[in-house]
């Protein structure tokens, strides 16, 4: 099994590109089931869970045609079964996504319960609850949701509580074919939504209000294909920048979208960044020795983002003071702060909240990544520490970053991935 190898201390300098949002292009991938003919989806990130939700589609007879540069078209012309099974949909919750989409179009589904990282109750209680509320009938059998519905799916109103991104899709994407309108209350704001929409919309959807707490989908009685490319990764273009805030030095990320960084990019010149931003790209300078220690607390979009957590308690561990981080989103969402304990960190659970005290090295020593974004800081842990650290069970990492050790030794790090 791969592992990372980093030996820390140098900072992080030079240019680099942001890859395709994975949170982006799982939804749009499901969405191409609604069209009645070809989609091609661009900018795809190359990442497992990308692969398994592609390789889903073609379990289920869909023309799947993958060129050299991530860019993929999608045809349902030739779609023969109904069914995510579970070998498939093991390793990655998102495959709930196709459930809305194979009953908004072929009035049946049998989805296996998802699996993904180990990060509590992400319950698909949601999504069944809004299905059923449209009109389908569902029962639970053998760990597979079995879903049908008598006709087409009745348009319905909604209400999210807890406010739930993959919830709020899936209703986006049944609806669009459904029987006549659906109201979403208390939706999710996020910018994969959003982009997900844009992209149902130039399929000739009927959505409004994305990015606000109630969308309203018309439904129409077809979609058909499209040409898309997904939005940048915000997760890991802010993983990048805290990097060099905790290492030092001068990056640049292009293909970016800061608008949708806000929330970070504040607490990053609170640790005591310099950022410049542009359309599309940002810049991060870090002129101190140490970064500053600064408190948070997670929060649905547009507040600081659950998937950037992990990443500002290693941050926090090395900074000048002490800090306090609240997780609201998820629960059991703290597994890294005992590797990074192992590295030396003091840092306190609180019940869903991490009190740290910033010690100004950590260091190096074998650690496991538990989960994406986890993982994700026990590397920038690595990078900051003194001596080697060794990544175990990165195959969390390769699920949500795209060439993570390649992107990170152009940047000047001293990482390699061995077996």
């Amino acid at each position: 099994m791969d592992k990372l190898l980093i030996k820390g201390g140098a900072s992080l300098n030079g240019e680099i590109y942001a890859s395709g949002a994975k949170n982006s292009a799982l939804p749009i991938l499901a969405a191409c089931l609604l069209s009645d003919s070809p989609v091609t989806v661009g900018n795809l990130p190359h990442l497992n869970d990308v692969t398994t939700m592609l390789e889903l589609l073609g379990s289920m007879g869909v023309g799947v045609m993958l060129s050299d540069d991530m860019e993929v078209q999608v045809d349902t012309s030739s779609i023969k079964n109904l069914d995510a099974r579970y070998e498939l949909v093991k390793t990655m919750r998102a495959s709930i996504l196709v459930l809305g989409p194979l009953l908004a179009k072929y009035q049946e589904a049998t989805v296996a319960l998802p699996g993904g990282c180990a990060i509590g109750s992400r319950p698909v209680n949601l999504h069944i609850d809004a299905m059923s509320a449209m009109g389908a009938d569902i029962n639970i059998e053998d760990g597979y949701i079995k879903a049908s519905v008598n006709g087409r799916l009745k348009g319905s109103k909604i209400s999210f509580d807890p406010v739930s991104v993959t919830g709020t899709e899936n209703v986006i994407m049944a609806a669009t074919l459904a029987e006549g309108v659906t109201t979403i209350q208390n939706a999710a704001k996020e910018p994969e939504v959003v982009d997900l929409v844009n992209c149902l919309i130039s399929m000739g959807a009927k959505i409004k209000g994305a990015g606000s707490d109630t969308i309203e989908i018309e439904g129409v009685d077809s979609l058909a294909g499209t040409s898309f490319s997904v939005m940048p990764d915000r997760v890991e273009v802010g993983t990048y920048l805290t990097a060099t805030a905790m290492t030092g030095g001068h990056i640049k990320i292009k293909s970016a979208k800061p608008e949708y960084l806000s929330s970070v990019i504040t607490k990053l010149e609170s640790s005591g960044a310099i950022i410049y931003t542009g359309e599309d790209w940002v810049e991060i300078k870090m002129e101190i020795d140490r970064p500053i220690s600064t408190s948070l607390t997670t929060g649905p979009y547009p507040s600081f983002p659950t998937d950037m957590q992990a990443q500002f308690v290693a941050l926090n561990s090395i900074a000048n003071g002490n800090s306090t981080i609240t997780e609201t989103v998820f629960e059991n969402r703290f597994m890294h702060v005992q590797e990074i304990a192992r590295m030396g960190g003091d840092i306190t659970l609180k019940g869903n909240t991490a009190v740290i005290e910033g010690i100004k090295t950590l260091k190096g020593a074998p650690v496991m990544a538990t989960d994406l974004r986890a993982s994700a800081s026990l590397v920038l842990a690595g990078l900051v520490a003194e001596g080697s650290t060794t990544i175990d069970r990165i195959y969390h990492i390769d699920r949500g970053y795209e060439r993570i050790e390649e992107k990170l030794k152009m940047l000047g790090a001293d990482i390699e991935r061995i077996s």
